[in-house]
C-alpha cells in the first residue's frame, strides 16, 4: 500500500471530501506509475481519482465499527513519534 494513504475510517471529526480525494489521488497515481498524467490520459486519470474518492466516500458511510473514534491529534502525535524512532530525532 501506499505510505501516503492514511486510514480514514473511525475518525473524529470524520475524513473531509478533501482528505477522500486526496487518498484517492495518491492511489491513482501508484496505479498509473505517474504523478502527472499525459494529456492523452488526463480525462481517464482524473476521471479515475473521482469514481474511486466516490465510492470511498461510500465505504467509510457504511463501514460500522464498534471502537471509540480516534482523535486526530493523538494519532498524528503517534506518528511523529514513530517517526523520530524511526529516523531519529
Amino acid at each position: 500500500m501506499c505510505r501516503n494513504i492514511r486510514p480514514l475510517n473511525n475518525f473524529e471529526p470524520p475524513a473531509t471530501r478533501d482528505e477522500v480525494t486526496a487518498a484517492a489521488l495518491q492511489y491513482v497515481r501508484k496505479v498509473a506509475g505517474t504523478t502527472k498524467p499525459s494529456q492523452a490520459n488526463e480525462a481517464v486519470f482524473y476521471a479515475a481519482v473521482k469514481e474511486i474518492a466516490h465510492i470511498t466516500e461510500h465505504l467509510l458511510d457504511d463501514l460500522v465499527t464498534t471502537a471509540p473514534p480516534k482523535n486526530r491529534e493523538v494519532e498524528a502525535e503517534k506518528a511523529r513519534a514513530r517517526a523520530r524512532v524511526r529516523y531519529g530525532a
